[in-house]
């Protein structure tokens, strides 16, 4: 059950930031979301697919990039004051 929430909450975290997402980002989000598998058998594949995809552009980005990675939480932030 605790992992259905936790692929719920990054699936639409990515949601959120797709649209700031750059080109090489998202291609990180497609190959994790591709390698994902089947995910736990509660849980839709295709929600555990996407939260996949955003932990493997989460991981890219902290190793390789992580300015770029603060830039996007922060604006997640943004998005959040803006909802609330």
């Amino acid at each position: 059950m605790v992992a259905e929430v936790k692929a719920d909450a990054q699936a639409a975290v990515l949601e959120r930031l797709e649209p700031l997402l750059s080109d090489q980002e998202r291609d990180l989000v497609r190959r994790g979301r591709n390698r994902a598998g089947r995910g736990p058998r509660r849980g839709e594949a295709s929600v555990y697919g996407r939260a996949t995809g955003f932990e493997t552009m989460v991981g890219w980005l902290f190793l390789q990039n992580p300015a770029r990675l603060a830039e996007l939480l922060d604006r997640l932030d943004e998005t959040e004051n803006d909802l609330s």
